[in-house]
C-alpha cells in the first residue's frame, strides 16, 4: 500500500521499520521538527527522522497541519492510508479525510481505557494488570475512533514504563502490518461508552516520592515514572532518581517510620509495607544497579530518606 507515516519518538521507529520491511511504499514520513538538545542546544532530529533519512525516505516536519498549503501538500501524496503513532500534532479533518482509506492510529492501551498522552505510564501507576495495543480508525475526537484490531498483554509485577514501552512498540509494529494485510475484512468496532479513562500528560510535580503512601503505590510510582521523568527522593541530602523497585517480601517492623531504610540493601518502609530499590541514578550520572550504587555510597539501615540525620 502507499502509506504516509506519521510519528516522532523512539516508540514509533519499529513501526516505520516494519512497514518498510513489509514492502509498503512510504510516500512520506511526517514527524516533529528537530529540537534543540545537548549542551550546545543544536537542533537534533527526532528518532523517526533519523531512521527515515537512513532508509532514504522523504521527511517532512511542519510545525502545524492547519494551513491550507500543508493540507494540500499532504493530499497531493495520494496515499492509500496514513499510519499514525505518537506523532504529536492534532490532525485537522482535511488531513484525516485525505488518504483513500483514512488514518490509522496505533494506541498503546486497551481503548477506551487510557485515551490521551501517557497511557503506558498511567497503566502502571494505576496498578493495571493488563494493557495492549489498539489499531484505531482516527476521527476528530481524542482517541475516540472505532477499533479495527487489538492485542492484549500482561503487565509484569516489576515492569517499568521503559520495558513496557519497548514491548508495546514491537507489538504495535506487528499488529499494524497484520491490520494492513487484512484491511478489507476488518470490522471497525465503536468504543464502548463505559470505562473511558484519560491518561493525562505526566507532570514533573508527580515525581517526588511520598513515603507515607502504601508500598504498592510507591512501587507503582517508581516503575511508572521510569525512566522519565523519574521518581525521586533525597539520600543524604542529594536528589536521586529511583528507576526500578519491587515490593519487599515478609513482615515489616511496625515501629519503623515511613522513609526509613530497613536494611543495608535499600529496603525502605512506607506508610504500610516496604519497597526495595533496585536501580538508582544520581544527578548528572549514569543509572546504577543497587549493588553498584551502594558500593560507592553506602546507605546504612536506620537512615531516613529526605533527611540528613537517621530517624529517631
Amino acid at each position: 500500500m502507499r502509506i504516509i507515516f506519521m510519528g516522532t519518538p523512539d516508540f514509533s521507529v519499529p513501526v516505520l521499520q516494519a512497514l518498510v520491511d513489509a514492502g509498503h511504499d512510504i510516500a512520506a514520513v511526517y514527524c516533529q521538527p528537530p529540537r534543540p538538545a545537548g549542551r550546545g542546544k543544536k537542533p537534533r532530529p527526532s528518532p523517526v527522522q533519523a531512521r527515515a533519512e537512513a532508509l532514504g525516505l522523504a521527511v517532512r516536519h511542519p510545525v502545524s497541519l492547519k494551513g491550507v498549503e500543508e493540507q494540500a501538500a499532504f493530499a497531493a501524496l495520494e496515499a492509500d492510508v496514513a499510519v499514525v503513532v505518537a506523532y504529536g500534532l492534532i490532525l485537522p479533518q482535511p488531513v484525516l479525510d485525505a488518504p483513500a482509506r483514512g488514518c490509522l492510529n496505533i494506541h498503546a492501551s486497551l481503548l477506551p481505557r487510557w485515551r490521551g498522552a501517557a497511557p503506558i505510564h498511567r497503566a502502571i501507576m494505576s496498578g493495571d494488570d493488563r494493557t495492549g495495543i489498539c489499531i484505531m480508525q482516527m476521527e476528530a475526537g481524542l482517541d475516540t475512533g472505532p477499533v479495527l484490531l487489538r492485542e492484549e498483554t500482561d503487565i509484569g509485577a516489576e515492569e517499568t514504563t521503559a520495558g513496557l514501552h519497548d514491548r508495546l512498540s514491537a507489538m504495535g509494529a506487528g499488529l499494524i502490518t497484520r491490520a494492513l494485510d487484512r484491511i478489507d475484512s476488518l470490522v471497525a468496532e465503536p468504543q464502548p461508552e463505559e470505562g473511558v479513562t484519560y491518561a493525562a500528560k505526566i507532570d514533573k510535580a508527580e515525581a517526588r516520592i511520598d513515603w507515607s503512601l502504601p508500598a504498592d503505590s510507591v512501587d507503582r510510582q517508581i516503575r511508572g515514572l521510569s525512566p522519565f521523568p523519574g521518581a525521586w527522593t533525597e539520600i543524604g541530602g542529594e536528589r536521586v532518581k529511583l528507576l526500578a523497585s519491587r515490593l519487599a517480601p515478609g513482615p515489616i517492623p511496625g515501629d519503623s517510620p515511613a522513609g526509613t531504610v530497613l536494611t543495608d540493601g535499600l529496603t525502605v518502609a512506607c506508610g504500610s509495607g516496604a519497597v526495595e530499590i533496585l536501580r538508582l541514578q544520581r544527578a548528572g550520572k549514569g543509572a546504577q544497579d543497587q549493588g553498584d550504587y551502594l558500593r560507592g555510597r553506602p546507605v546504612a539501615a536506620g537512615t531516613c530518606l529526605q533527611k540528613e540525620a537517621p530517624c529517631s
